[in-house]
């Protein structure tokens, strides 16, 4: 396969760069350039805002303005972090990026664009939780907040375990405390909402059953502030435990298998390396269509979409098997309800009728979708705008792809690759937006000129435009995550595939992690804050 690189014999192997860069990495650190990340002092960060959200502050205004200097902490902790802070895994590294910009986006949802302690409504079950407590309103500062007046619980109903009975809407509980840490390690976790008053459109509200519970239960606190409407662009709900289990259980399986595949199959080609300029190999398929550059872009633009696609799936597919299949209501209550774990992607055809807005709005996943919409949100309502001016539209746009953008800038920063954050992620992500605003004017002029377009021919030239936008676009984004070292990280401890002779290299075979105790390590420093397990 390295035959036509002889000239330039350096990397011989996607093994030659792991170790270039682990080395790099060895030497950053002994020079004092760039420090390990380690735990638990990496997630100091984090603590602190979960602490003051544990200090209760509806009658202590001065405590509620605390909360920005909880933001400006963790925005302080998280830019320390992304400029000084390294893993020496090739994925743990990218995610230090992500992670840490993505934790200011959060806690500033949460706690700038509203207020978490007085906003925020979880459904929770009424036995256990509410035992001898009452809710009553009260007016401060112009904004109604819901103050829960609990009685001391008895023992016998803390925690998730021994909660019974109907769903009612929870507000910030006083006590216990082992109830109210609950309540905050699931706003602080919880990102697409699922079971919370202020759940994303993107996920379908709670079974009819469990709507009326809560309306019966909770008709004197404050209405929940998204809707029950279901709609096309929703992601699909399960039944049963069951149909949960089985469906996560396929897409794990069925992700471990394709990702074994598509780290086999990449590590033929040096792009994947993070060597972009270099031909494509001689092997299939590639070597089919040799000479044209047009089928290579494309078919290296859906490998990397297809990679990242599949890890997420996979990933994700954990927490419905772990919290709420062998965890599960015994344990940990309502959070293990199946309705709680809806699935990850909208049907596909959503993009086929909503374009790039449908792709990013709905199909893909929307984890980010409430940390990037909530300073949008809260500017227009400060603005006094109308929401629904093309203007307060233009600007919900721009800011979701702007954060967007910055976070995966901040994790392409941290790459131990040579990368272009704002050159290429942050770019790429921009110009989605325009390509929203393209698509979205040329589809209305289609239909001002043409008012019976047959919905079969709208469709072909969405799905037409969405994929030819990709083509000229996508680039920045998998260009980057080539060069970062992305796809150097090894995603299965054993590989079927290269066990079976498929491999790029001959140090390939049945076991995967060899390295993994290099990577995570126990690191000792000169002093105790900067001693612990290093990724």
């Amino acid at each position: 396969m390295l035959d036509a690189w002889k000239r330039d014999p350096w990397p011989r192997s996607h093994y030659d760069l792991i170790e270039h860069y682990h080395a790099n990495y060895d030497k950053q650190v002994a020079s004092g350039e760039i420090r390990p990340f380690l735990y638990p002092w990496g997630t100091f960060g984090a603590a602190i805002v979960i602490a003051y959200l544990l200090i209760p502050h509806q009658n202590r205004p001065w405590l509620k303005r605390c909360r920005y200097i909880a933001f400006a902490w963790i925005t302080g902790f998280a830019t320390y972090t992304i400029l000084y802070a390294r893993a020496k895994g090739m994925a743990s590294s990218f995610g230090i990026g992500i992670v840490s910009s993505w934790s200011v986006a959060w806690v500033s949802a949460i706690l700038i664009c509203n207020d978490a302690q007085t906003d925020f409504q979880r459904i929770e079950r009424l036995e256990g939780a509410f035992k001898g407590s009452k809710t009553s309103a009260s007016q401060e500062d112009g904004n109604k907040i819901m103050e829960k007046k609990a009685d001391q619980m008895s023992n016998g109903h803390l925690g998730p375990t021994h909660r019974h009975g109907s769903f009612a809407w929870q507000s910030y509980p006083l006590t216990p405390f082992i109830e109210r840490l609950d309540w905050v390690l699931d706003i602080f976790c919880n990102f697409r909402g699922a079971g919370w008053n202020w759940r994303t459109s993107a996920l379908p509200p709670p079974p009819k059953a469990i709507q009326e519970q809560l309306h019966r239960n909770s008709s004197d606190t404050a209405p929940p502030k998204t809707s029950n409407r279901i709609h096309p662009g929703q992601v699909r709900m399960y039944s049963t435990r069951a149909e949960l289990l089985r469906a996560n259980l396929q897409t794990f399986v069925k992700g471990y298998l394709m990702l074994d595949f598509l780290k086999t199959f990449m590590m033929h080609d040096p792009y994947f390396w993070g060597l972009v300029d270099r031909p494509a190999p001689d092997y299939p398929p590639y070597s089919f269509f040799a000479s044209s550059p047009a089928l290579i872009h494309i078919t290296r633009l859906a490998l990397s979409m297809l990679g990242v696609k599949t890890a997420l799936q996979t990933i994700f597919a954990l927490g419905p098997l772990f919290f709420s299949s062998l965890l599960g209501p015994a344990l940990l209550g309502a959070r293990a309800e199946v309705w709680m774990y809806p699935e990850t992607w909208a049907p596909y055809s959503i993009v086929l009728d909503k374009g790039l807005a449908g792709w990013w709005g709905s199909w893909w996943h929307q984890t980010f979708r409430f940390a990037f919409q909530e300073p949008s949100r809260k500017a227009i309502e400060v603005l006094g705008m109308d929401r629904k001016s093309a203007l307060a539209k233009a600007g919900q746009l721009l800011t979701a792809f702007a954060m967007s953008g910055l976070v995966h800038a901040s994790g392409s920063y941290t790459s131990p690759g040579e990368t272009y954050p704002w050159a290429n992620p942050f770019l790429f992500f921009m110009l989605q937006a325009v390509g929203i605003f393209v698509e979205a004017s040329a589809s209305q002029a289609f239909r001002r000129f043409g008012r019976n377009i047959p919905q079969s021919v709208m469709r072909i030239w969405t799905f037409g435009y969405v994929h030819v936008w990709f083509y000229f676009t996508a680039h920045l984004l998998c260009d980057d995550f080539a060069r970062g070292g992305v796809w150097l990280f090894e995603p299965v401890p054993v590989s079927v595939l290269r066990g079976l002779g498929f491999g790029a290299d001959k140090r390939d075979g049945w076991w995967c992690w060899n390295g993994v105790f290099n990577i995570v390590r126990w690191h000792r420093g000169e002093s105790w804050w900067t001693t612990g397990i290093a990724f």
